[in-house]
């Protein structure tokens, strides 16, 4: 009998659609597919067509983008207005992998400088790396199938993509494009399979660069099973901690703040979710957060008025629930929300110094829930907010520009935004996790750069 997978709309649950699952059977058919066409380089598509397929899949993105936007609305339950940026960021990201193209290139290496490197001339020059396997998540659909995707077409690699099992529409709809715009078959395979198959497939010695985008438990688990040569980027979360000192503008970092927080209802890597805050002024952050928390509009998604949308699963609203009752419980003091508002919605939450131990304080939350710690010394508050072993985004909100750099130097981070919330991000710009948080950097160009190895030709002849 054949699995299947149901795509549900977050909010109400209701069926959006169901697919077909691939088996095991089906791994050997889909490897030798991109193995072949890499293996063969006359299959190769040159520069220009790349460029030319991916301006022309972005043409079409945003002649669909509303219908790209409601796509993503009914697998991923964020709201109108937020899926909207998304695609937006989407169609921007297909153009920058396009525009990069020209800048893959190799250069002149030096001969002559010692008398055994005479009558020699050499220089490198760039090559796909070869057959990439990308397993992506559920919060961003569309952009992190771009993100994945139209890097590897970029880089000239063929690409077998599984999305999640939650969002895979937004990808699917991708490679209908992308064969639209002029892909050449079997140069990007989108899988739907259960974990057992997708193991099969991301361990197989065929697959030289792997890209994983979800949790650390799966992501470490998969890197130690990879065979050797395969490389890999893994992005993971975070736990996003922010330091406010008392100079801090409330004008600009309450609404910040609020958007970093609950932006997603908080399903995302980079989700503001420590905020330490100097003590002078933690009685009026409290008020002015919490007012402009409670205002936030929670519902249907697809409304365009809706702030919060649903968490991606009934699961994860059970979750949440257990986790903020457990922070009460332990002594935190509940400053808004804290119940679940149906079975898929969850209200923002702000709770107030929950113990060290606390799940909400040891944890990536991916839930609409901020932590609010009062501090005196900022030193101890920065010890704090590098504790955990996952280190992503963080930020530090202050007129001070000694204490601005200060605070960014000494905060264990891949980035530290300064008077911005945690959950900034471009697609230009380089983007990852480090230590337990993930492996090598993403953005576009930086993942090109990783799907493409360098080779060094060098030619003697007595007449150079």
């Amino acid at each position: 009998m054949e699995k299947t997978t149901k795509i549900l709309f977050p909010y109400d649950q209701t069926l959006v659609k169901e697919l077909p699952l691939l088996n095991s059977n089906d791994v050997e058919k889909i490897l030798n597919t991109a193995q072949k066409l890499f293996n063969d380089q006359s299959n190769w598509i040159p520069a220009f067509e790349r460029i030319e397929i991916l301006e022309k899949a972005a043409t079409i993105m945003n002649e669909r983008s509303e219908e790209l936007i409601h796509l993503a609305i009914s697998e991923g339950g964020k709201p109108y207005k937020d899926s909207k940026a998304e695609i937006l960021r989407a169609i921007k990201g297909v153009k920058l992998a396009a525009e990069h193209i020209s800048q893959i290139k190799g250069e002149q290496i030096p001969m002559g400088l010692t008398e055994a490197s005479l009558n020699r001339i050499a220089f490198t020059s760039k090559e796909p790396i070869g057959v990439v396997v990308a397993v992506s998540a559920f919060n961003h659909p569309l952009n992190l199938a771009v993100h994945q995707i139209a890097t590897a077409v970029a880089a000239g690699c063929p690409v077998i993509f599984k999305p999640s099992s939650n969002t895979p529409l937004s990808g699917l709809a991708l490679a209908d494009i992308l064969k639209e715009a002029g892909l050449p078959e079997g140069w990007l395979q989108v899988v739907l399979c259960d974990n057992k198959t997708a193991e099969l497939l991301v361990t197989d010695p065929r697959v030289i660069f792997f890209s994983f985008i979800g949790s650390a438990k799966v992501g470490w688990s998969l890197k130690s099973k990879l065979p050797p040569g395969t490389r890999c980027a893994l992005e993971h979360g975070g736990a996003a901690p922010v330091i406010v000192e008392s100079d801090a503008d409330f004008n600009e970092m309450i609404p910040d703040l609020v958007k970093g927080a609950f932006y997603h209802a908080g399903q995302v890597c980079v989700s503001v979710q420590k905020i330490y805050v100097n003590e002078e002024i933690c009685d009026r952050f409290i008020e002015q957060f919490s007012q402009a928390t409670n205002k936030l509009i929670v519902g249907n998604p697809f409304e365009e008025t809706t702030d919060v949308g649903s968490l991606i699963t009934p699961k994860e609203v059970n979750r949440i629930e257990e986790w903020v009752n457990e922070a009460i419980e332990n002594g935190a003091k509940l400053i808004t929300g804290g119940k679940r508002i149906s079975e898929t919605c969850f209200e923002p939450t702000i709770l107030l110094n929950p113990s060290e131990d606390s799940k909400v304080s040891t944890n990536e939350i991916f839930g609409p829930v901020v932590c609010i710690y009062p501090f005196t010394n900022r030193e101890e508050a920065i010890n704090k907010a590098n504790a955990l072993d996952v280190h992503f985004q963080a930020a530090v909100f202050t007129k001070n520009i000694d204490i601005a750099l200060s605070t960014a130097k000494k905060l264990n981070a891949t980035a530290v935004m300064i008077n911005d919330n945690t959950a900034f991000r471009v697609d230009w710009m380089p983007f990852g996790g480090r230590d337990a948080s993930g492996l090598g950097m993403g953005g576009i160009s930086y993942t090109i750069n990783d799907m493409i190895r360098e080779k060094l030709t060098v030619f003697k002849s007595k007449s150079i």
